[in-house]
Protein backbone atom coordinates (compact mmCIF):
# COMPACT_ATOMS: atom_id res chain seq x y z
CA UNK A 1 0.00 0.00 0.00
CA UNK A 2 1.39 3.37 -0.97
CA UNK A 3 -0.32 5.46 1.71
CA UNK A 4 -0.76 4.40 5.30
CA UNK A 5 -4.35 3.97 6.48
CA UNK A 6 -5.62 6.64 8.87
CA UNK A 7 -6.45 4.45 11.85
CA UNK A 8 -8.51 6.95 13.84
CA UNK A 9 -10.53 9.97 12.89
CA UNK A 10 -12.51 12.65 14.64
CA UNK A 11 -14.87 13.03 11.70
CA UNK A 12 -18.26 11.77 12.98
CA UNK A 13 -19.39 10.65 9.51
CA UNK A 14 -16.26 8.55 9.07
CA UNK A 15 -16.65 7.16 12.58
CA UNK A 16 -20.21 6.14 11.76
CA UNK A 17 -19.17 4.59 8.44
CA UNK A 18 -16.31 2.70 10.05
CA UNK A 19 -18.73 1.32 12.63
CA UNK A 20 -21.20 0.34 9.90
CA UNK A 21 -18.50 -1.38 7.83
CA UNK A 22 -17.18 -3.28 10.86
CA UNK A 23 -20.71 -4.44 11.52
CA UNK A 24 -21.41 -5.40 7.88
CA UNK A 25 -18.01 -6.77 6.84
CA UNK A 26 -16.25 -7.54 10.12
CA UNK A 27 -13.62 -4.82 9.77
CA UNK A 28 -13.03 -1.24 8.71
CA UNK A 29 -12.49 -0.99 4.96
CA UNK A 30 -9.02 0.10 3.86
CA UNK A 31 -10.21 2.45 1.06
CA UNK A 32 -12.09 4.46 3.69
CA UNK A 33 -9.01 4.66 5.87
CA UNK A 34 -6.76 5.64 2.97
CA UNK A 35 -8.96 7.78 0.72
CA UNK A 36 -12.01 9.08 2.54
CA UNK A 37 -10.24 9.88 5.79
CA UNK A 38 -8.12 12.28 3.71
CA UNK A 39 -10.94 13.53 1.45
CA UNK A 40 -14.10 13.43 3.59
CA UNK A 41 -15.97 15.72 1.17
CA UNK A 42 -16.10 12.80 -1.27
CA UNK A 43 -18.08 10.58 1.12
CA UNK A 44 -21.50 11.85 -0.02
CA UNK A 45 -20.73 10.92 -3.64
CA UNK A 46 -19.48 7.52 -2.55
CA UNK A 47 -22.62 6.85 -0.53
CA UNK A 48 -24.72 7.79 -3.55
CA UNK A 49 -22.85 5.20 -5.60
CA UNK A 50 -23.47 2.56 -2.93
CA UNK A 51 -27.14 3.42 -2.95
CA UNK A 52 -27.20 2.96 -6.73
CA UNK A 53 -25.45 -0.38 -6.44
CA UNK A 54 -28.02 -1.65 -3.96
CA UNK A 55 -30.64 -2.23 -6.64
CA UNK A 56 -33.16 -0.51 -8.84
CA UNK A 57 -31.08 -1.08 -11.96
CA UNK A 58 -32.84 -4.28 -13.01
CA UNK A 59 -29.70 -6.43 -12.92
CA UNK A 60 -29.99 -9.72 -10.97
CA UNK A 61 -27.53 -9.90 -8.04
CA UNK A 62 -25.58 -12.83 -9.50
CA UNK A 63 -24.99 -11.02 -12.79
CA UNK A 64 -23.99 -7.85 -10.93
CA UNK A 65 -21.34 -9.80 -9.02
CA UNK A 66 -20.12 -11.46 -12.24
CA UNK A 67 -19.80 -8.14 -14.08
CA UNK A 68 -18.04 -6.41 -11.21
CA UNK A 69 -15.72 -9.39 -10.70
CA UNK A 70 -14.80 -9.51 -14.38
CA UNK A 71 -13.96 -5.81 -14.53
CA UNK A 72 -12.03 -5.95 -11.24
CA UNK A 73 -10.06 -8.94 -12.56
CA UNK A 74 -9.30 -7.15 -15.83
CA UNK A 75 -8.04 -4.15 -13.86
CA UNK A 76 -6.16 -6.21 -11.26
CA UNK A 77 -8.12 -4.84 -8.28
CA UNK A 78 -7.77 -7.44 -5.53
CA UNK A 79 -9.75 -5.33 -3.04
CA UNK A 80 -12.74 -5.24 -5.40
CA UNK A 81 -12.49 -8.96 -6.15
CA UNK A 82 -12.45 -9.67 -2.42
CA UNK A 83 -15.40 -7.44 -1.51
CA UNK A 84 -17.37 -8.78 -4.49
CA UNK A 85 -16.84 -12.35 -3.29
CA UNK A 86 -17.83 -11.31 0.24
CA UNK A 87 -21.05 -9.68 -1.03
CA UNK A 88 -21.84 -12.80 -3.07
CA UNK A 89 -21.35 -14.93 0.04
CA UNK A 90 -23.63 -12.72 2.14
CA UNK A 91 -26.27 -12.77 -0.61
CA UNK A 92 -26.19 -16.58 -0.71
CA UNK A 93 -24.76 -16.74 -4.22
CA UNK A 94 -22.52 -19.55 -5.38
CA UNK A 95 -18.92 -18.56 -6.12
CA UNK A 96 -18.46 -21.18 -8.85
CA UNK A 97 -19.15 -18.71 -11.66
CA UNK A 98 -17.24 -15.91 -9.96
CA UNK A 99 -14.19 -18.16 -9.79
CA UNK A 100 -14.61 -19.07 -13.49
CA UNK A 101 -15.41 -15.56 -14.78
CA UNK A 102 -12.11 -15.41 -16.69
CA UNK A 103 -13.40 -18.37 -18.74
CA UNK A 104 -16.80 -16.84 -19.53
CA UNK A 105 -16.38 -17.27 -23.29
CA UNK A 106 -15.85 -21.04 -23.15
CA UNK A 107 -17.29 -22.28 -19.83
CA UNK A 108 -20.65 -24.02 -19.90
CA UNK A 109 -21.45 -22.35 -16.57
CA UNK A 110 -22.45 -19.12 -18.32
CA UNK A 111 -25.72 -18.42 -20.10
CA UNK A 112 -25.97 -16.56 -23.39
CA UNK A 113 -27.29 -13.52 -21.51
CA UNK A 114 -24.33 -13.57 -19.11
CA UNK A 115 -21.90 -13.92 -22.02
CA UNK A 116 -23.49 -10.94 -23.80
CA UNK A 117 -23.20 -8.78 -20.67
CA UNK A 118 -19.63 -9.91 -19.98
CA UNK A 119 -18.61 -9.25 -23.60
CA UNK A 120 -20.10 -5.77 -23.29
CA UNK A 121 -18.22 -4.85 -20.09
CA UNK A 122 -15.01 -6.42 -21.41
CA UNK A 123 -15.12 -4.34 -24.58
CA UNK A 124 -16.29 -1.16 -22.85
CA UNK A 125 -13.60 -1.40 -20.17
CA UNK A 126 -10.86 -2.18 -22.67
CA UNK A 127 -11.82 0.14 -25.56
CA UNK A 128 -14.15 2.70 -23.92
CA UNK A 129 -16.55 1.90 -26.77
CA UNK A 130 -18.44 -1.17 -27.97
CA UNK A 131 -19.10 -2.43 -31.47
CA UNK A 132 -22.57 -2.57 -32.98
CA UNK A 133 -22.35 -6.38 -32.84
CA UNK A 134 -21.57 -6.39 -29.11
CA UNK A 135 -24.41 -3.99 -28.42
CA UNK A 136 -26.84 -6.03 -30.54
CA UNK A 137 -25.94 -9.19 -28.60
CA UNK A 138 -26.61 -7.34 -25.33
CA UNK A 139 -29.89 -5.93 -26.69
CA UNK A 140 -31.06 -9.48 -27.48
CA UNK A 141 -31.13 -10.30 -23.75
CA UNK A 142 -31.71 -7.06 -21.86
CA UNK A 143 -34.14 -4.14 -21.96
CA UNK A 144 -33.14 -0.45 -22.06
CA UNK A 145 -33.11 -0.04 -18.27
CA UNK A 146 -30.95 -3.12 -17.80
CA UNK A 147 -28.53 -1.99 -20.53
CA UNK A 148 -28.12 1.35 -18.79
CA UNK A 149 -27.72 -0.53 -15.49
CA UNK A 150 -24.99 -2.75 -16.94
CA UNK A 151 -23.23 0.28 -18.42
CA UNK A 152 -23.42 2.13 -15.09
CA UNK A 153 -22.18 -0.90 -13.10
CA UNK A 154 -19.23 -1.17 -15.46
CA UNK A 155 -18.36 2.52 -15.08
CA UNK A 156 -18.64 2.33 -11.28
CA UNK A 157 -16.43 -0.75 -11.07
CA UNK A 158 -13.79 0.91 -13.23
CA UNK A 159 -14.02 3.96 -10.92
CA UNK A 160 -13.43 1.82 -7.82
CA UNK A 161 -10.54 0.05 -9.52
CA UNK A 162 -8.95 3.38 -10.48
CA UNK A 163 -8.95 4.42 -6.83
CA UNK A 164 -7.63 1.20 -5.32
CA UNK A 165 -5.10 0.14 -7.95
CA UNK A 166 -2.87 3.22 -8.14
CA UNK A 167 -2.83 3.50 -4.34
CA UNK A 168 -1.91 -0.16 -3.96
CA UNK A 169 -4.99 -0.99 -1.87
CA UNK A 170 -5.16 -4.78 -1.71
CA UNK A 171 -7.61 -7.35 -0.38
CA UNK A 172 -8.97 -6.85 3.14
CA UNK A 173 -9.75 -10.55 3.61
CA UNK A 174 -13.48 -9.80 3.53
CA UNK A 175 -14.45 -13.03 1.75
CA UNK A 176 -12.77 -15.12 4.45
CA UNK A 177 -14.68 -13.16 7.11
CA UNK A 178 -17.93 -13.69 5.18
CA UNK A 179 -17.25 -17.43 4.88
CA UNK A 180 -16.73 -17.68 8.65
CA UNK A 181 -19.86 -15.64 9.37
CA UNK A 182 -22.11 -17.49 6.93
CA UNK A 183 -20.70 -20.87 7.90
CA UNK A 184 -21.81 -22.86 4.88
CA UNK A 185 -25.40 -21.55 4.94
CA UNK A 186 -25.10 -20.28 1.38
CA UNK A 187 -28.09 -21.01 -0.84
CA UNK A 188 -27.69 -21.72 -4.56
CA UNK A 189 -28.04 -18.64 -6.72
CA UNK A 190 -30.75 -18.13 -9.28
CA UNK A 191 -29.51 -18.21 -12.85
CA UNK A 192 -32.63 -16.70 -14.38
CA UNK A 193 -31.40 -13.62 -16.21
CA UNK A 194 -34.54 -13.05 -18.24
CA UNK A 195 -35.77 -9.54 -18.73
CA UNK A 196 -37.38 -8.20 -15.59
CA UNK A 197 -40.65 -6.35 -15.79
Amino acid sequence: MRLAPVESTRNPVLQLLNWAFRRQFGRTLTPYQVVFARLPRTIAAQLGIYWGLSGGHGIPPELQVLLQSRVAAMNGCSFCLDIGRAMATYRGLTLEKVDAVHEWRTSSLFTDAERAALAYVDEASRDRRVSDETFAALRAHFDDRQIVGITWLNAVENYFNLINGPLGIESDGLCAIADRRVGGRRAPASTDLARSA
